[in-house]
């Protein structure tokens, strides 16, 4: 499936498996799907090209976070996907397994034999009949019940609970709800083994899945989900950190999970911000309050909620690592682009060519002046630097990152780049630590 889960395609770089504990805190690295190292890498295609895509990719996944829009017969997912692959081993003796890492889905799934249907992979597609830790989850389990009603079924002559997934794309999947050892390789080099990790083992695949990857690893916020899972063996915190440089050579951006994966700060240390996680439904998703952006020194109230302009609502954008562009309520975009368009210095306004992007100037030989976008969390004013908030398209042009939408609000990862993110889902905070990414530490 071409990817839309960075939706954050996350790379975990393992080759091998271990039989250690989990340490309280270890770092991964993240491939970017348009990076050289990435097996989506395509040199034949331009660094406009590649943008356009994820653009594209960014309104196309946007749709699957709409879940007013779910049926009976179909989950409401878009093609599976997101900005970053994620390289796992699973089972014993282990499987290596790439799959997409997205911070929009639960349950993490991987293409199964024996298949009754499975689209071509360019790995070793896992065996669960050669895995000495591979284990059925019955039907009247916790871990079957917390999918949710159309995504779960049960073989009753077996005690087999069953999951099924439909996506926008008409992109399907289908199997059995197992356990199973996942492993992680880290940046310390020193593999990360989790026994009894709950996942989907999808015996009926097809669509338009692409053949490099295998499946998508959940890291949401729902009960199924890898980071729900692993819970106090990793503190219930992970982060990120996302380089701007890492469709290139020269970035590398890091998943860190355990204690000491939040920024550190104090009441008093400015530099580390943080904002209350909004519990909503779908628990997968992780919704923020946005109260206002600020576009140079004039502030503007952000009221804008699932096409609505009353007051602020509270659990109002989502904050997704697999989603490229952030998307804004339309009532409340036009007056924000008009703000920018007001502040932007020494060019003029122009459309893209593409038709993607909304807000592009053009400047001939002068340097374009660009305005400072903050935005206005509950108890979080996070400032943005240009990178984080336009796209140069062009040597002479450059478009604003945020489009609009009627659907729901998305803070995507382009915001995010260069800002140490870290989920807390203990206190249930969301916090933001300006640093550069691209040398690839973790904490």
């Amino acid at each position: 499936m071409s990817t839309s889960l960075l939706l954050v395609t996350l790379f975990f770089l393992s080759t091998t498996i271990s039989s250690s504990t989990s340490p309280n805190h270890f770092t991964v690295k993240l491939i970017h799907r348009d990076s050289p190292h990435s097996p989506l890498y395509n040199p034949q295609t331009t660094a406009t090209d590649r943008l356009n895509a994820a653009f594209l990719r960014s309104i196309s996944r946007s749709r699957r976070f709409n879940h007013k829009s779910q049926t009976d017969l179909q989950s409401g997912l878009i093609g599976a996907g997101g900005e970053f692959f994620m390289s796992i081993t699973i089972g014993t003796p282990p499987t290596n397994v790439l799959a997409i890492a997205d911070t929009g889905s639960d349950l993490t799934w991987v293409q199964c034999k024996p298949c009754q249907q499975c689209y071509k992979e360019n790995g070793p597609i896992f065996d669960k009949n050669k895995s000495s830790t591979y284990k059925n989850v019955p039907c009247d389990s916790r871990h079957c019940n917390a999918l949710s009603t159309n995504e779960r079924g049960c073989d009753e002559s077996q005690n087999v609970c069953k999951y099924r997934y439909s996506y926008g794309d008409q992109s399907f999947t289908k199997g059995d709800v197992a356990t199973e050892t996942i492993s992680v390789g880290t940046v310390s080099g020193s593999p990360v083994s989790f026994p009894g990790t709950v996942f989907g083992c999808g015996y009926n695949n097809g669509g338009t899945f692409d053949e490099t990857g295998s499946g998508i690893i959940g890291l949401g916020g729902g009960e199924i989900s890898l980071v729900s899972q692993l819970g106090s063996s990793i503190s219930k915190r992970f982060s990120y950190c996302l380089s701007h440089k890492s469709s290139t050579m020269n970035g590398t951006s890091v998943i860190n999970l355990g204690t000491n994966s939040i920024p550190s700060g104090t009441s008093k240390d400015s530099s580390v911000l943080s904002t209350p996680l909004v519990d909503k439904e779908p628990q997968t998703y992780y919704y923020l309050t946005l109260e206002a952006i600020s576009v140079g020194k004039t502030k503007i109230p952000y009221t804008g909620s699932y096409g609505t302009s009353s007051a602020t609502t509270k659990g109002n954008i989502i904050i997704d690592s697999g989603t490229t562009l952030t998307l804004l309520d339309s009532g409340f975009y036009d007056r924000f682009g008009a703000a920018v368009e007001e502040s932007v210095t020494g060019a003029k306004r122009v459309s893209d060519p593409q038709g993607l992007l909304s807000h592009c100037f053009k400047s001939g030989n002068a340097e374009i002046g660009l305005p400072e976008i903050t935005m206005h969390f509950t108890g979080a004013d996070v400032k943005l630097s240009p990178l984080n908030a336009f796209v140069k398209v062009s040597e002479d042009m450059v478009c604003m990152s945020m489009i609009p939408t009627n659907e729901v609000a998305i803070y995507g990862n382009f915001a995010q780049m260069d800002f140490l993110v870290g989920y807390d889902l203990e206190t249930r905070r969301v916090s933001f630590q300006r640093m550069d990414c691209s040398a690839g530490l973790g904490l």
